[in-house]
């Protein structure tokens, strides 16, 4: 995001400017990892800018070097584990406490803040068809039905169902359609890949990758798309900030999912950007451009973040520089207040990148009273995208229970309606490439359309019974 960056202060420039950006003091310092693979947020930087380090989402500029960090401002406490597991003869099941994310492989740290998020669409919307109801699935909370198991339906078969079909649909844990059979992501073992596959069940077979990169250091380079759009992700060509983009290390972000080991695409970017992960599909099929409505959830680690530009999924332009306020429509994942003043709490938030800043919902200049603290161990994190001046957050445990509302209504002034999308996916980074983000992803879909209330619920309710961390 162009900006200038004095007295503690962001002013928000015109895309019509030229590229020089000035960095000035940033407001807050990186996040440290846990061993567990969690990092917090918090603290502040004193430092002045400098000629190299942070990234901002830019359409030009040099980047001003991080501050000294102080410890602070952690995240919440995790969510709480529901016991007892799903119903049905393939519905996710059992008791048992979340479990453990893995650290990072390689070294890394807290990304550099960059670019502006946007915002998704409002909830609102007609009743529709509801979830679709699965033969094998568990009953969610929220009263919905469909379940995880492979006679179930999962989130793309609710989202068809109901009218509004997935046009990307990315996992490195489960199938997000019932029948689908293909490859989750594929690992690169020096000069060879490998391609890893789903159980019977719909679960990943990470047996295959073990013995693979057994006595190696694998890494992720291709995520399937599991969609009939194919818009796979592999590793980002250069931008404006992310140059040389590295693959995330195959055994980071290590869980347990309804009793099956699983890994997870781990993001630990930093101001001295050691080894920065993103990818990128510039040539995607199906997104939505321009005006169109459309929705995108991610399911994610709740520890993992930081107050850094961009952890973000979603939808951006081709060009790899930060293209003007509604250029793109992303979830952002963290506790970023470089761009507004963030919601409720020290964060992290769910909030949307809408290019030139984050959003946690359409007010810049003060804090957003509607959009509150995450505190669980695993997060559904949900934008809504539907055409006009509207959007909306929804924020959920990922283990029990229904969506939070977190914003629900107008798009922020200074020209980010009507929508101008590129129709392009990132995961991982900004825009622009802005490259300070932390996060791990373990699935996440995009659809054609802004699905009802009643279709997130089911989608949640399905994602609830998939068994994270069980």
């Amino acid at each position: 995001m162009p900006s200038s960056r004095s007295s503690l202060k962001f002013v928000f420039l015109s895309s019509t400017l030229p590229v020089a950006l000035v960095l000035a003091a940033f407001t807050a310092g990186c996040a440290p990892t846990r061993s567990g693979g969690t990092s917090q947020t918090g603290g502040t930087s004193s430092g002045t800018s400098g000629a190299s380090g942070g990234s901002g989402e830019a359409s030009g500029g040099a980047q001003g070097s991080g501050g000294a960090t102080q410890a602070g401002g952690g995240a919440g406490a995790g969510g709480a584990t529901v016991a007892g597991g799903a119903t049905g003869s393939s519905g996710a099941g059992g008791a048992g406490g979340s479990t453990g994310r893995g650290g990072a492989t390689g070294s890394g740290g807290a990304t550099v803040s960059g670019g502006a998020n946007g915002f998704g669409g409002g909830f609102g919307g007609s009743t529709g068809n509801g979830g679709a109801a699965a033969s094998g699935g568990a009953t969610g909370s929220g009263g919905s039905s469909g379940g995880a198991g492979s006679t179930g339906t999962r989130p793309c078969d609710i989202y068809e169902t109901a009218g509004f079909p997935c046009v990307a649909a990315h996992s490195t844990v489960r199938a997000l359609y019932a029948a689908y059979t293909g490859p989750l992501y594929q690992v690169r073992n020096g000069s060879n890949t490998k391609d890893i596959p789903l159980g019977p069940d719909g679960y990943v077979n990470t047996s295959v990758q073990d013995t693979f990169c057994s006595g190696a250091t694998c890494t992720i380079s291709l995520i399937y798309d599991q969609s009939p759009n194919k818009n796979h992700l592999p590793k980002s060509p250069d931008t404006l900030w992310l140059k040389n983009a590295n693959e995330a290390f195959a055994t980071d972000g290590k869980i347990t999912i309804n009793g099956h080991t699983a890994y997870g695409i781990y993001v630990n970017n930093s101001f001295a950007h050691t080894r920065d992960v993103g990818y990128r599909n510039n040539n995607c099929t199906g997104i939505a451009k321009g005006d169109e409505a459309e929705s995108m959830y991610m399911v994610l680690d709740g520890k993992r973040f930081s107050q850094w530009c961009c952890f973000d999924y979603g939808n951006a332009t081709n060009t790899g520089l930060a293209d003007g306020p509604g250029t793109m429509e992303a979830i952002y994942w963290g506790s970023s207040t470089q761009f507004t003043k963030g919601g409720v709490g020290s964060g992290p938030w769910v909030q949307a990148d809408l290019e030139y800043g984050m959003f946690c919902c359409d007010t810049p200049t003060a804090p957003c009273t509607t959009n509150t603290t995450v505190t669980w161990d695993y997060v559904t994190a949900m934008l809504k995208g539907p055409s006009g001046n509207s959007f909306g957050l929804k924020a959920g445990n990922a283990q029990s229970g229904k969506l939070a509302t977190e914003w629900d209504g107008n798009r922020p002034p200074g020209g980010y309606s009507p929508k101008k999308l590129g129709g392009q996916i990132i995961l991982g980074t900004g825009g622009d490439g802005s490259n300070t983000g932390v996060g791990t992803f373990w699935e996440g879909a995009m659809t054609k359309g802004n699905p009802p209330n009643s279709v997130d619920d089911d989608v949640q309710a399905n994602i609830a019974a998939a068994g994270y961390g069980k």
